[in-house]
C-alpha cells in the first residue's frame, strides 16, 4: 500500500492573522481541504495521514463538519519540528509495510495529478524522489555576487520514498541540517533523484501567495 503524510503544522504568522495559512479559503473552501482532495483525487487507495497540531484538532473537525468534508484519512499529533511531525505520521505505518510514502505540504494545494504520479512511480525504484522546477530568476550570492542559476532548482513536494527507506532514515537523531525530508534521507546516506514539478505547486505561506492561488483557482 502507498501513504501520503500530508503536513499541517503553520501558525499563520507570515499571513499576519490569527487563522492558521493551510485554514483559510481559496475559492470558499480551506487550502488544507483542497489539498487532500489533490491526493484522494490521484488515487482511491492511497492511505493519507493527517499530521496536525493537537492545538489545532478541534478547528479542524469544526472545519470538516462546516464544509461536509468526507473524505478518510488518519490523524498524527503534529511535533515540535517538521522532522518530528513526519515521524509522528510514520508511526502510523505499519513497520513491516512495503510499498511508497509521500510527504507533501498541506499549504500547497496546486500541485498536479502528473506529479504526484511521477514521483510515486519514480521512487518505486530511485527509492527517494524529489520534484523540482529550474530557477528562472537570477541568483546572486550575498559574498560572490551572481551565480549560475542552471546549477539550481526548486524544490517541491510530494517528496516520495520507500517505506523503509523513510523509517529508518527518521530513527536518526534530529539535525538543525535537515531542512526537508530528502535532507533527511541524504544524511543517512541515500542519493535523492528527481522528477519535473508544475511551477503551480506554490507553498501558501504569504498574503501574496493567497492572491496567487485564487488566481490559479479562478
Amino acid at each position: 500500500m502507498n501513504y501520503v503524510i500530508i503536513v499541517a503544522g503553520g501558525k499563520g504568522l507570515r499571513m499576519g492573522g490569527d487563522i492558521p495559512k493551510q485554514f483559510l479559503p481559496i475559492g470558499g473552501r480551506p487550502v488544507l481541504m483542497r489539498t487532500i482532495e489533490r491526493f484522494r483525487d490521484y488515487s482511491a487507495d492511497l492511505q493519507i495521514i493527517l499530521v496536525l497540531p493537537k492545538s489545532q484538532q478541534d478547528y479542524w473537525r469544526d472545519l470538516c463538519e462546516k464544509y461536509n468534508f468526507a473524505v478518510a484519512y488518519l490523524l498524527a499529533d503534529g511535533g515540535e519540528t517538521r522532522f518530528h511531525s513526519v515521524q509522528n505520521g510514520l508511526a502510523l505505518i505499519p513497520d513491516d509495510a512495503e510499498g511508497v510514502v509521500g510527504v507533501h505540504d498541506g499549504v500547497r494545494p496546486f500541485v498536479s495529478i502528473e506529479v504526484i504520479h511521477a514521483c510515486y512511480e519514480a521512487a518505486r525504484t530511485a527509492k527517494a524522489v524529489i520534484p523540482v522546477t529550474p530557477v528562472v530568476e537570477t541568483l546572486r550570492h550575498v559574498e560572490k555576487g551572481n551565480v549560475y542559476r542552471a546549477d539550481y532548482r526548486l524544490v517541491q513536494t510530494p517528496q516520495c520514498f520507500d517505506i523503509q527507506l523513510l523509517k529508518a532514515a527518521n530513527r536518526q537523531p534530529y539535525s538543525d541540517a535537515f531542512t526537508d525530508d530528502a535532507s533527511v534521507v541524504e544524511a543517512y546516506g541515500h542519493a535523492v533523484a528527481m522528477v519535473d514539478g508544475n511551477r503551480e505547486n506554490i507553498k501558501i505561506t504569504t498574503p501574496f501567495d493567497l492572491k496567487v492561488a485564487e488566481t490559479l483557482i479562478g
